[in-house]
């Protein structure tokens, strides 16, 4: 991808792909169980379609939403935050690709690929994946709140291809902020 010219080593620490929307109704009343496995070592993408076998893969009203990159180090900077033992499972917060290594919330306009080995995948970051109430119940309490302005970015798929867990490269159309610090306000 020679016209992206800002490139980061960066790592895939979780890709997720589930069928059922699990976060529906009231968070007090708890997640729907889990149909299968969510995590995966690899997920496959199209492009305009999302991540295969998500709820959102080809629904049309979330084309330029498909698939939720989030960084790691937000689950870092919130178990700091709010004094937590330990960081929450990053599969509670149900993005589809969490990375280490990049500021992802500063991804938003940009034009950016993951490449794990097999090719680059594109993606058009559009918007913030806020983070909802469920955030509270799943991850700690207080998390909702910790997690804005870190919640990550919903992005487009702009081409087929396969991301599996471990080390990446990330380009992009813009400079890439690194992650070595927690996230401030």
């Amino acid at each position: 991808m020679t016209d992206l010219p800002y490139s980061l080593d960066i790592t895939v620490e979780l890709l997720l792909a589930s069928p059922l929307h699990r976060y529906e109704g009231r968070p007090a009343d708890g997640p729907l169980p889990a149909a299968g496995t969510e995590t995966r070592e690899r997920i496959e993408l199209r492009a305009g379609l999302g991540v295969v076998g998500d709820r959102y893969f080809g629904g049309k009203a979330h084309v330029r939403e498909a698939v939720t990159v989030m960084a790691a180090e937000s689950l870092d900077a919130i178990t700091a935050e709010l004094g937590l033992d330990a960081i929450p499972d990053a599969a509670n917060t149900r993005r589809n690709i969490i990375v280490r290594g990049v500021d992802v919330d500063a991804l938003r306009g940009t034009t950016f690929s993951i490449d794990t080995g097999d090719g680059p995948v594109l993606f058009l970051a559009h918007r913030p994946a806020n983070p909802c109430a469920w955030m509270n119940v799943t991850l700690a309490p207080g998390a909702h709140k910790a997690l804005r302005r870190r919640g990550g970015m919903r992005c487009e798929p702009l081409s087929d291809g396969t991301l599996t867990l471990g080390a990446a490269v990330m380009r992009a159309d813009a400079p890439l902020g690194l992650l070595s610090r927690n996230l401030e306000n």
